[in-house]
């Protein structure tokens, strides 16, 4: 018999919305534990059982890298992240088994309510191993599980109370110390997690107009663009964002946001209004702004 040398691995799966403490306490009792060689983090794009995140999956994947790189045992992968699209938790394991011994796979005690639910959940019964992270005022439910550890975590922060504290900084410093530039770079962001197209940004400090930052983005069409900016309501008024006005056609649809104005607009209607042309030329100072006289 040939010796398996493929690296034993443990998968720990989830938003990380944001990452926290508690988070990293799993991870450091996991790897006391677990007879492993490598613990892989894997944010997800988008949980299959929410509709929304708080933040963005490329800012989470960028926070969690930073958050877990306190050992050589621990990866952050991309992998979820990189499909663009809900990941079921299978699929991973799947994907990771062609090239790893996947053990274990390591969830909250919040996910045993509702364990047998995942997509094929057979399947995984019979893989892998479950860890179960303990958390305060959630049951310990694994009768459904053929075998299990679990891991005592003292850590009662959650990723909710966290960003219930960051939108409140947020509100703070959206009003108070985020300049227009990191506002406008925040939703260009955000609209490009979102599936907009050829996003641009034009700059008129220096130049006499009603905005400060001018978003331009494209949308794959009318529907498109006005779900893009409930997105937008959604996204930024938790952030201290105040929305003056929404003006809303058959193909565009203009935000208010006071210094910042975003316009999304289906492609046909970008090139017949030229709007960024006329942008370039007054941010270039090659076009001023008439005044009327008697």
């Amino acid at each position: 018999m040939f010796k398996e040398h493929r690296e034993a691995i443990a998968l720990y799966g989830g938003s990380f919305d944001p990452p926290h403490f508690g988070h990293k306490s799993v991870v450091q009792e996991a790897l006391k534990v677990l007879d492993i060689d490598r613990l892989l983090i894997v944010p997800t794009f988008l949980n299959p059982f929410k509709s929304s995140a708080y933040l963005t999956a490329k800012a989470r994947l960028k926070l969690a890298n930073t958050f877990f790189d306190f050992s050589k045992k621990v990866w952050v992968s991309d992998f979820e992240v990189a499909q663009n699209r809900i990941v079921a938790t299978v699929e991973t394991v799947k994907y990771f088994q062609q090239k790893y011994r996947v053990h274990y796979l390591i969830v909250g005690a919040d996910n045993l309510e509702n364990i047998e639910k995942w997509k094929d959940f057979e399947y995984l019964n019979t893989q892998i191993t479950w860890v179960i992270a303990t958390r305060k005022g959630y049951a310990l439910k694994t009768d459904k599980l053929r075998d299990f550890r679990l891991l005592n975590i003292e850590v009662e922060l959650s990723s909710t109370q966290i960003r219930n504290q960051m939108i409140k900084e947020h509100s703070y410093m959206s009003t108070n110390e985020i300049n227009v530039e990191s506002r406008a770079e925040r939703i260009v962001t955000f609209l490009d997690e979102k599936k907009a197209d050829e996003l641009e940004v034009f700059n008129l400090d220096e130049v006499d107009y009603i905005a400060k930052r001018v978003v331009i983005a494209n949308a794959i069409s009318s529907k498109h663009a006005s779900a893009l900016a409930d997105q937008l309501k959604q996204f930024l008024k938790p952030l201290g964002e105040e929305f003056l006005h929404v003006d809303e056609s058959e193909d565009w649809v203009v935000v208010d946001l006071g210094d910042i104005l975003i316009h999304l607009m289906t492609s046909e209607a970008r090139q017949n209004y030229s709007i960024e042309e006329f942008l370039a030329e007054l941010s270039a100072g090659k076009f001023k702004v008439q005044q009327l006289t008697d």
